[in-house]
């Protein structure tokens, strides 16, 4: 029955880490409207804000990646692209003094690959920023994405000092010939040094990011990459699915067909995998992650203060999060921005002293009521409908689902039942009003499962 509905229900949709999509932004704000809706919102608001420090360098290419990446082993750009972000991050201050006025609750390094960076270049990134802000050290997070095979020990010490708490490793998985097919050779005993080493310097946070439904994984190799997370006994695992876009990734190309799991048996990979996290006491935490009882995460969901942005879940729930760097996507409540993608464009921009906007969108007051639906469902597996009018569409378009027994309607909520998580982002498309009004005439949007 499993295999069928996972059949019937592995269909392309996105994985709503905003509303609207990306595809379906439509109303660029100005500079100086994407501006005055930081200002509005910091102000008005009674909590602090997130920053996202992109850095796209990485030395060699993972074939299933999709991040906006730089390949090169030049290390002579690091620092360049240092002075880039301080300059983009000296623009907002002059434009958005509220970022010094109100407490930094969250900074994330992601990429790319942020220990492209040595230890002296990130010091000289963070130290600048960290020491003018406000930051209460009994509500903040320092948090990086490394990869195993790029980090030293230095690295580790310079960011422990400057106060970052939470470690996130790129494992993907442990199976050599499957690291051989993403090139990305890490052998176990590499994970292994870095997860002690940081527990070692008082990291209290250690999390795996693995991936399913890569080329040649198997039921055995998947049990085996379980097992042995399991052995290290990382605070958090995210479990992706790999996320085949080749119409945007051409790398991926790289792949043959008949290498990659399709529906069922990529699902039965991840089930395995669940089966094993869920055994060792893990907590299942929104769609794709794991977390101990004991981390933030996973006391965050049980107290219903989940949230998830664009830079997935988070226990840290703030109206603003601000990204600086090549392609960094920002949000408030009223819009999301985007920064240029292409380097020397970013670059130009912060040169000629102007904010590197590449686009974004400014929400409608639907956009708004659906996209906070949407969040809900996904953080906390229930929602409620906005009047009886939804409800009752809801009953017609999610039909299917509530014959299968996966989701069910009952005192005016929308509520994901157990066997309905593998079809979460499913039921979120009910909500997409803009996705169903507007279908894509072209592939834009991974499969569901």
């Amino acid at each position: 029955m499993m295999k069928d509905l996972l059949a019937k229900y592995d269909v392309p949709a996105p994985r709503y880490t905003s509303y609207p999509t990306v595809p379906y932004w439509e109303t660029n704000p100005t500079t100086e409207q994407w501006v005055s809706h930081l200002k509005t919102t910091l102000k008005e608001g009674q909590g602090g804000y997130s920053l996202y420090l992109h850095i796209p360098y990485c030395e060699s290419l993972c074939t299933f990646c999709g991040c906006n990446t730089i390949i090169t082993k030049d290390h002579k750009k690091e620092y360049p692209y240092v002075e880039m972000i301080l300059k983009e991050w000296q623009l907002y201050l002059e434009q958005v003094p509220e970022l010094l006025e109100k407490p930094l609750k969250h900074i994330h390094l992601g990429g790319g690959t942020p220990t492209f960076l040595s230890a002296e270049a990130l010091t000289q990134l963070l130290r600048p920023i960290l020491s003018r802000v406000k930051i209460d050290a009994n509500d903040f997070e320092g948090s990086i994405e490394v990869d195993p095979r790029r980090t030293t020990a230095e690295q580790l010490k310079a960011l422990r000092e400057l106060g970052f708490t939470r470690v996130s490793m790129g494992v993907q998985d442990f199976n050599p010939e499957v690291q051989r097919l993403v090139n990305r050779i890490q052998p176990f005993e590499i994970t292994e040094r870095l997860t002690n080493a940081a527990r070692e310097m008082g990291y209290t946070s250690v999390n795996f990011d693995l991936i399913y439904g890569l080329a040649k994984q198997t039921a055995e190799s998947i049990r085996d990459t379980a097992e042995a997370t399991v052995k290290l006994r990382p605070d958090r695992i995210a479990l992706y699915s790999f996320a085949l876009v080749p119409w945007i990734k051409p790398q991926q190309r790289l792949f043959k067909d008949e290498d990659l799991p399709k529906a069922a048996e990529k699902r039965e990979l991840y089930e395995i995998a669940r089966g094993i996290l869920l055994k060792a006491g893990y907590v299942e935490v929104g769609m794709d992650h794991f977390a101990l009882p004991t981390d933030n995460l996973s006391i965050a969901m049980k107290e219903k203060r989940l949230h998830r942005n664009f830079m997935g879940y988070t226990d840290q729930r703030t109206d603003v999060l601000l990204g600086l760097g090549v392609s960094s996507i920002s949000e408030t409540p009223y819009s999301f921005h985007q920064n240029e993608k292409v380097l020397p464009l970013y670059e130009g921009a912060l040169n000629e002293g102007r904010l590197p906007t590449l686009r974004g969108h400014i929400l409608t007051e639907e956009d708004r009521v659906r996209r906070q639906q949407i969040l809900k469902l996904m953080t906390q597996y229930e929602v409620e409908f906005t009047d009886e009018n939804q409800e009752k569409l809801s009953e017609d378009f999610l039909h299917e689902m509530i014959k299968d027994h996966l989701v069910e309607i009952h005192d005016h909520k929308l509520v994901v039942k157990e066997a309905g998580r593998p079809f979460l982002r499913n039921a979120c498309v009910f909500f997409d009003e803009r996705l169903k009004t507007k279908q894509p005439q072209t592939k834009i949007f991974s499969q569901s499962i």
